[in-house]
């Protein structure tokens, strides 16, 4: 880790507010002086809407990123679907990859066919006022409400489109296990005590991938939000050995 960037990849999954803004202070408390990147992945926060939420846009997203900023070797910390992003692109670009933090990212998901993100498509994406747009979220605005942002003609907006979300769910789900197994940088696997990666598929992560630790913690899917301190001291410890 030492005299490398921790590109911070964080993308919630479940319930989809990417923005890496309210983020960044946990992904600096996981650090030791290291340098911090957190972007706002395509469709997300500030970072502009796109045609395609494939597998390979995202990764191809990272690259280009890491590439602009002159970085060759980062390690990756990903939370949900930025979790899936991380370990897909270190088996992709395993030169370029030191260390991998995966927090809640499944290597099995919607195999039976579901999206749980179909209830973003009765929600609103604008509105003319903020309040016109929080009462239009109705039971979602607790989630939402603190992450809109006020377009430029003065109406509001989620940070993202719901129908993008929608379809980034669509193409995540899959069968990743050939990716998790791909690469072998150092790898710590943070789950929570009632996340979405089933326990069988915790142990499996770690016995079919050589140099993973898992750490699990008394938290839910959000839990650099749930269970914030816990979460830095593991990516901490597991940072100081690498």
């Amino acid at each position: 880790m030492r005299g490398h960037s921790s590109l911070y990849n964080r993308l919630r999954r479940s319930s989809c507010t990417s923005v890496s803004s309210p983020w960044y202070g946990h992904a600096v408390n996981c650090t030791k002086g290291e340098r911090v990147i957190a972007p706002d992945q395509r469709g997300h926060g500030e970072s502009g809407r796109a045609d395609d939420y494939s597998r390979e846009g995202y990764l191809a997203d990272l690259r280009a990123l890491l590439d602009h900023l002159g970085l060759d070797r980062v390690a990756l910390l990903g939370h949900s679907l930025g979790a899936v992003n991380a370990y897909q692109f270190a088996a992709r670009h395993p030169g370029r990859v030191t260390a991998l933090v995966n927090a809640e990212g499944p290597v099995a998901l919607g195999l039976d066919g579901t999206n749980p993100l179909g209830f973003l498509l009765a929600l609103p994406y604008d509105a003319p006022t903020r309040d016109e747009l929080v009462a239009g979220l109705g039971q979602a605005a607790p989630y939402f409400a603190d992450r809109l942002r006020r377009n430029a003609d003065g109406s509001w907006r989620l940070p993202f489109h719901p129908q993008d979300m929608y379809r980034s769910e669509e193409q995540v789900h899959g069968d990743h296990w050939a990716d998790w197994t791909a690469s072998t940088c150092p790898a710590l696997l943070i789950h929570g005590t009632t996340g979405v990666i089933p326990p069988e598929q915790v142990r499996a992560m770690a016995d079919r991938r050589p140099g993973t630790t898992t750490a699990e913690l008394d938290a839910d899917h959000l839990l650099p939000v749930t269970a914030p301190d816990a979460f830095a001291a593991a990516v901490r410890a597991f940072l100081e050995t690498v």
